[in-house]
């Protein structure tokens, strides 16, 4: 090294083990499965047919007691790390395990809805408003193509992870079938396909890109940096990690006008859960602005789920909130070192520069598409108008009165 050369950052390690006890501790929730229902499928059937008005959703049984895994977290002294850069990305971590552990332990009563208030925010106004003036202006859903099986999905999924394992045998990612899920979802390094999933073929690929190149990438890369908490996630990830997978979407193409309907409406739906609109008026709304029944089922649920969840409000703020950032000259250089927040990109950023982490093990293959830059570049100028994405310039297509893939549901 150089005498003009910066001294590489070393962190400590006393600090890493405590980076290393919330990663342990964040990695062993299924925070996601814990608070989805086991009984959506049988709900919905009934509920589309008109047999149930009033949706109870079960969910599993906890593995262990919210409250002394809330102990165990609390126990953790984050107030010891030197290094001050990683002491606030911890101490936030630390207070996120916490809530979505009361937010276990408040499953379907009122205090849930407070918590996952307090963690994941609601639908601003300005967002509720760019969400509405997409059902507005997006044509709504375009016909049905053909459709792939959970079996077919998941053999495309495994050709990418195979990709990824050909430029790194010692990557570590999965995808298997599970009954224990809901739609399409990664949990860990794995990605989890319900076997009644039922995905457009035309959407596979922006749905492994999403799933595969973005949450699946950023897992591997996070979880071979020193600093391990980058694997699981850094508190208040998810906003930017979703927002980041439809940039994939957007990147490959595979961004259609249901699916931006799709997480505006998830937004407008946050907000009428919040407001006090009834399962069943929340529903109906969406059915009257286009969606079919059983998809219009399964984005009320989500966000009506254990007491109101307002976690879905996140994908198109997360959306909106990227694309502001290419616009306005920014990188996604760095957002491939792991699991965190754009708020916290500058001091991801300050430990990567200070030598403190090292390169994204692997890059998301659909980078390379030469097209995928223009895509972002023509998709980020119309971040305070994000329905331009998908409206076309000629009159909208006919709507299609059939169900679209209600399971998937990333």
């Amino acid at each position: 090294m150089s005498e003009d050369a910066p001294a590489l950052r070393r962190v400590s390690v006393a600090d890493l083990a405590v980076d290393h006890a919330l990663a342990q501790m964040s990695g062993s929730m299924r925070f996601l499965l814990d608070i989805t229902p086991v009984n959506s499928d049988e709900i919905k059937a009934d509920f589309v047919a008109g047999r149930v008005h009033d949706p109870v959703f079960v969910y599993r049984e906890l593995e262990a007691d919210p409250e002394v895994l809330r102990q165990v977290v609390d126990n953790v002294v984050v107030s010891s790390v030197e290094d001050p850069t990683l002491a606030t990305l911890l101490r936030a971590k630390q207070r996120e395990l916490g809530l979505q552990l009361d937010m276990l332990r408040a499953r379907d009563s009122e205090d849930f809805r407070a918590l996952s208030t307090e963690l994941y925010g609601s639908a601003s106004p300005s967002l509720r408003a760019q969400a509405e003036h997409v059902l507005e202006a997006v044509p709504r859903p375009e016909a049905k193509g053909e459709s792939l099986t959970a079996q077919e999905f998941l053999e495309l999924a495994q050709a990418e992870i195979d990709h990824y394992a050909q430029l790194d045998p010692e990557v570590d990612m999965h995808a298997e079938i599970r009954d224990e899920v809901n739609g399409i979802m990664v949990s860990g390094n794995t990605l989890l396909v319900d076997p009644d999933s039922a995905v457009q073929r035309a959407r596979a690929d922006a749905l492994i890109q999403h799933e595969v190149g973005t949450h699946l990438v950023t897992q591997v890369n996070g979880s071979a940096q020193p600093v391990q908490v980058l694997g699981t996630g850094l508190a208040g990830y998810d906003e930017t990690q979703e927002g980041l997978a439809v940039l994939a979407e957007i990147g490959c193409g595979g961004l259609t006008p249901f699916r931006l309907r799709q997480l505006a409406a998830r937004v407008v739906t946050v907000h009428r859960m919040s407001s006090g609109a009834s399962f069943v008026d929340a529903w109906r709304g969406l059915v009257d602005e286009g969606f079919p029944e059983a998809s219009a089922f399964t984005t009320t649920m989500r966000a009506y789920r254990c007491g109101g969840l307002t976690k879905d409000a996140i994908y198109l703020r997360g959306l909106v909130d990227l694309l502001a950032h290419l616009r306005d000259g920014g990188s996604l250089e760095h957002l491939w070192l792991g699991k965190f927040s754009l708020d916290d990109l500058p001091l991801v950023r300050s430990l990567a520069e200070d030598g403190a982490l090292g390169p994204p093990r692997i890059m998301p293959r659909w980078l390379a598409d030469p097209a995928a830059a223009d895509r972002l570049t023509d998709a980020a100028a119309q971040a305070d108008d994000v329905a331009a994405i998908c409206t076309p310039a000629g009159p909208p297509p006919p709507a299609d009165p059939t169900d679209p893939p209600s399971k998937e549901t990333p």
